[in-house]
């Protein structure tokens, strides 16, 4: 069994310890680990509501409620996975390139020790700093999407080049992604104009809107994201507001007409068979979250994550057991 496991609920309630992701143990170590959450819990980045900054705490609290086996994906993802959650970077609220940089040095011996990150904001823009540490390990990555806009507009109010509406400008100019095998899904509401989408094309994204990903069953998205993404590492960025308000209403940009909870995880479920180096998800802002239904639903998406990583790990561990059986 994997070193580091989830506290045992049925022998401890899950409103007892100190509150980390899925009841995991807090440690700092990179021995004996396959993936670690970690809270980035900055928002200042955000050019509408700010609150983004208390989403890790209330997606861990969330959390609780997870389980080891993921029947949808038929996985035991802490039986498979070494996990644990490795507490908060450093940030520094309003201090956008200070908060990179703490990010991206919390970050970066864990991706060096080919630990898989998973990322709990905090606003959008914290994903510069995620890539950054990954990209100077994994070299540019592949990135899969799940946002209702697309995070690539070049500056705000003037020439503000970095704000959770530019990450994903600034990791193509840093040469922090591979455009031409990432994805984005669910891309929706109104815009500037018809620039707005045609940029991410322009640079070589996949882009579906919703009314696009809604034509597929999540098996066509699926094979659509492992056709894209082939070999590349990837990673994961999540946006809440990816679902309708409905299903998440407590983000800062909120646009109406988006997938079900059930909808969007089954996209999610069919990103199978992809070399995950990393993920996050982001953009929970507590003070509007009515019942905790955003942060359920943020760390289920976290849970789907730890189960497709956990999915790749074994069909690696396989595939790695054929060929030293092979004659």
């Amino acid at each position: 069994m994997p070193r580091y496991q989830p506290a045992d609920s049925l022998m401890s309630p899950r409103f007892t310890g100190v509150r980390t992701f899925a009841r995991l143990p807090h440690l700092q170590t990179t021995a004996e680990v396959d993936l670690a959450v970690v809270g980035l819990p900055f928002d200042t980045g955000a050019t509408f509501k700010v609150g983004a900054r208390f989403g890790p705490e209330a997606v861990r609290s969330a959390s609780h409620m997870v389980r080891n086996y993921n029947p949808e994906l038929q996985v035991k993802p802490f039986d498979v996975l070494s996990c644990i959650d490795y507490g908060d970077a450093p940030v520094i609220p309003g201090y956008i390139h200070d908060s990179y940089a703490a990010i991206t040095a919390t970050l970066a011996p864990l991706a060096a020790a080919g630990i898989v990150t998973l990322g709990i904001g905090g606003d959008h823009s914290i994903a510069l700093g995620e890539l950054r540490a990954l990209a100077a390990v994994h070299g540019p990555l592949a990135l899969v999407q799940f946002d209702s806009h697309g995070d690539l507009w070049d500056a705000y109010y003037g020439d503000h080049k970095y704000t959770h509406g530019t990450p994903f400008r600034r990791a193509l100019e840093e040469g922090l992604l591979q455009a031409e095998r990432s994805v984005q899904l669910g891309m929706r509401g109104p815009l500037y104009g018809p620039e707005d989408l045609q940029m991410a094309r322009d640079f070589g994204f996949t882009v579906l809107t919703t009314t696009e990903l809604l034509a597929h069953s999540p098996a066509e998205i699926g094979a659509l994201v492992r056709q894209r993404v082939g070999d590349a590492n990837c990673f994961l960025s999540f946006d809440v507001d990816f679902f309708d308000p409905a299903f998440a209403p407590a983000t800062g940009t909120p646009e109406v007409g988006g997938p079900t909870s059930f909808q969007g995880l089954s996209y999610l479920r069919a990103c199978t068979g992809i070399n995950w180096v990393g993920g996050d998800v982001v953009e929970v802002l507590p003070a509007l979250d009515h019942s905790q239904i955003t942060a359920h639903l943020a760390a289920q998406v976290g849970y789907e994550f730890l189960s497709l990583v956990a999915l790749q790990h074994l069909a690696q561990s396989q595939s790695n057991s054929g060929s030293v059986n092979k004659p």
